[in-house]
């Protein structure tokens, strides 16, 4: 008699329905008939067929031992045992390797501050080097030319008399930046019109019934109008340069 043959027999035997045996074990009522009829399949395996025999027959009231071992012969003999070790023990090591994302908060906050450093150097050295060139432009000792520059040779043209003398109404002195230039202006008794820097491209113009007193940082940044004539750049690039005009005509003086 087959496993199937048996289980249906001793359940009958048992005064059981397939209903009844389905809702002691939980097993579902199809697959306890199909098991009935030696139709092991539907219930997903050899392991989980032992355990549905071991349900149904201690339900029926019979020992189980005996059919699972004739169902391991029909279908390949009963599991080998293993030993604790090997059953935790993996195939084949398995390495774990921790990847880390970048972190990218930390990169950016390393950058700003290497902007931010590199800002406050570059104002420091800017500040530093107003303040010297206005020391020396005020000490009228001559500005070093900035590095990679080559300074150019003293004006040979010797500076024009301060004061000369022609009919106008008042001095009119016009000057106009060609690179960053410190400048100083007074009027008549020393009254002071302007002092601080023109940078490149600036123009800035005054008159004075009487006179005017200019003191440049670098003679050769300034380009210089009196009275309406063009007198150019009076002095050297770096050097620094004081006259004072009158109403009179430039070139008489």
């Amino acid at each position: 008699m087959s496993i199937g043959e048996t289980l249906a027999r001793e359940r009958e035997r048992a005064g059981l329905t397939l209903t009844q045996v389905s809702e002691q074990t939980r097993i579902r009522e199809s697959v306890i008939r199909a098991m009935e009829q030696d139709d092991f399949s539907t219930c997903g395996g050899n392991f989980y067929a032992r355990g549905h025999i071991r349900s149904v027959a201690r339900v029926i009231g019979i020992d189980p031992e005996p059919l699972v071992r004739e169902y391991d012969d029909a279908h390949g003999g009963a599991p080998m045992p293993l030993s604790a070790v090997t059953a935790f023990e993996p195939e084949r090591p398995v390495e774990f390797r921790e990847r880390r994302a970048p972190n990218w908060s930390a990169a950016m906050a390393f950058a700003l501050v290497l902007v931010l450093i590199y800002g406050i150097v570059q104002v420091v050295n800017s500040v530093g080097d107003s303040e010297r060139r206005s020391a020396q432009q005020v000490a009228g000792t001559p500005i070093a030319p900035a590095p990679g520059t080559t300074s150019a040779s003293p004006s040979t043209t010797p500076p024009k008399d301060p004061v000369a003398a022609a009919p106008r109404d008042e001095v009119e002195l016009k000057v106009k930046a060609r690179s960053t230039t410190w400048v100083n202006v007074r009027g008549d008794e020393g009254k002071q019109l302007f002092s601080g820097l023109l940078h490149k491209g600036q123009s800035r113009e005054w008159t004075d019934p009487e006179k005017l007193s200019i003191l440049i940082g670098n003679g050769g940044g300034l380009r210089v109008t009196v009275n309406g004539q063009d007198i150019g750049y009076p002095g050297s690039p770096g050097s620094v340069y004081r006259v004072t005009f009158t109403p009179e005509d430039p070139d008489s003086a």
